[in-house]
């Protein structure tokens, strides 16, 4: 249980409505969201700082504009997993890495981040930008604990996300009141990020603050402490 779980608005919106949104929001979604998150996004893949070999999951992959990042940051030798409620996000990401020649380092799969379809310490590491935001106050542990499973002994995990914690703003409590009243619209909204990936477990290594026309967000670096072996990749289908 979160300690400051009860100050988070809840996501009202169903699973099936989101999907069904972001299937006919995906082809001009780097127009808008895709613009205005592109520069704090760049800030979570160097915070994440992926190398060569490794094997990375992108949770709520969208389009693909940061699988493609990664993609090139894992080199020949690894691998680049992307995953996504919606499946014309997971296609438009699948055609983009196509398009670059890179297909063959990403595999795309459908699907929802309280059921990750991987197998017990099999990836080195996972980002998520913009996307914890979206799971309704009683997931987000799930997804979190979920993350910890399929993480590597000293895995690494960074969240880039609408920011809840410090002092309140006007920006803020404006947002927050939109969500109230439309919840179906701003399907997000502010969650204390640090806290919750301390409280599943991580151990914090950074955490930057930055702001998104005035709304805080953190972008935090947790490193799975979980000691165990290596386990080979399941392989899921593009």
């Amino acid at each position: 249980m979160f300690t400051k779980q009860s100050q988070v608005r809840r996501v009202t919106r169903s699973k099936a409505d989101a999907m069904a949104a972001y299937d006919r929001s995906s082809r001009w979604y780097n127009l808008t969201e895709g613009i205005w998150e592109k520069g704090l996004r760049n800030v979570a893949l160097r915070t994440l700082s992926v190398r060569a070999g490794e094997r990375v999951l992108e949770i709520g992959c969208g389009p693909g504009q940061d699988l493609l990042a990664l993609a090139g940051s894992v080199s020949q030798t690894g691998r680049v997993y992307g995953i996504d409620l919606s499946s014309g996000m997971a296609r438009l990401a699948h055609s983009g890495a196509a398009k670059e020649g890179l297909a063959h380092r990403v595999d795309l799969v459908q699907g929802d981040a309280e059921f990750l379809p991987f197998k017990s310490r099999t990836l080195d590491a996972v980002l998520m930008s913009f996307t914890l935001e979206l799971f309704d106050t009683p997931g987000i542990p799930r997804v979190l604990s979920n993350i910890r499973e399929v993480l590597c002994p000293e895995g690494r995990l960074c969240v880039a996300s609408l920011s809840k914690a410090g002092r309140s703003s006007w920006m803020r409590n404006l947002y927050e009141r939109g969500h109230d009243s439309f919840p179906s619209l701003l399907d997000c909204r502010p969650i204390f990020v640090e806290a919750s990936v301390a409280e599943a477990g991580f151990q914090i290594l950074n955490v930057t603050r930055k702001s998104l026309f005035g709304l805080p967000v953190e972008i935090v670096l947790g490193s799975n402490p979980d000691s165990g072996r290596k386990e080979p990749i399941k392989a899921i289908s593009s």
